[in-house]
């Protein structure tokens, strides 16, 4: 290989800030052919400059007195959340987010995005990464909305936290939301599997929120379906949603 590629594209990382994620897209030009930029970095792998995350994507790792150090895992999943033309396509969920939202203190190396349409999971760095389809079309802006309803969405299994302890928190998280936010919480819902309209409903309720949203909400349900969701009456008026024990 010629070493001029191999020089030019170490500067180009030497350039980079500690990790931070790259591909070969980031030195390719006329004169630096993609499969040429290749080589380089599988060079640089090998003799320790930057590490390999996953096919294709690479980072430059931090030394510290505790050794390396990985990049953040948004930095890590950049390219599953947003695409080339930086539109965003997914979001991160689960445990990690849910320990974020103060909801769970789990410590998890599963990560889930929540996407349009479902995908096979994968693997990057130490993290396995998988994918739950979200109903409604993927908005930066919803984000923060769509993770309370995946909160209620898969609130059995939640770890280190019972549904009476999700709800308690989610009374607190939905209460602070602006009336603005609510409504869209209460719009996004509708997409969303009966239980979690259903609880919505009773947390909203609870919280004595606009009787329109409310409303709405509940002439979404069927009355004749009953959830069992295993949360006290105490908390919020679960019978008058169908949510039993």
């Amino acid at each position: 290989m010629n070493m001029s590629v191999l020089e030019k594209v170490t500067c180009g990382v030497n350039r980079l800030k500690v990790n931070t994620v790259f591909t070969a897209d980031n030195f390719i030009t006329d004169t630096l052919p993609r499969n040429n930029v290749r080589v380089a970095l599988d060079t640089l792998v090998a003799a320790g400059k930057i590490r390999k995350l996953d096919r294709g994507r690479y980072y430059k790792p931090k030394e510290t007195i505790l050794g390396e150090m990985e990049p953040d895992i948004e930095q890590v999943l950049s390219d599953l959340v947003v695409d080339k033309n930086r539109k965003t396509i997914g979001y991160l969920t689960g445990t990690i987010v849910f320990a974020q939202l103060g909801l769970t203190t789990q410590i998890t190396t599963k990560i889930q995005i929540g996407v349009k349409k479902y995908r096979r999971s994968v693997r990057r760095g130490r993290y396995t990464v998988t994918f739950v389809e979200q109903p409604n079309p993927i908005h930066k802006n919803d984000i923060e909305l769509f993770r309370l309803l995946d909160a209620l969405r898969f609130i059995k299994d939640i770890p280190a936290a019972s549904p009476d302890e999700v709800v308690e928190r989610m009374l607190f998280l939905v209460g602070r939301l602006s009336e603005q936010k609510q409504k869209r919480l209460v719009d996004l819902a509708l997409n969303y599997k009966p239980s979690v309209r259903a609880l919505l409903g009773a947390i909203m309720e609870k919280n004595q929120a606009d009787e329109a949203l409310v409303t709405k909400l509940r002439k979404s349900l069927n009355d004749s379906t009953i959830f069992r969701l295993q949360i006290s009456e105490e908390l919020i008026p679960a019978a008058k949603w169908n949510i039993k024990k």
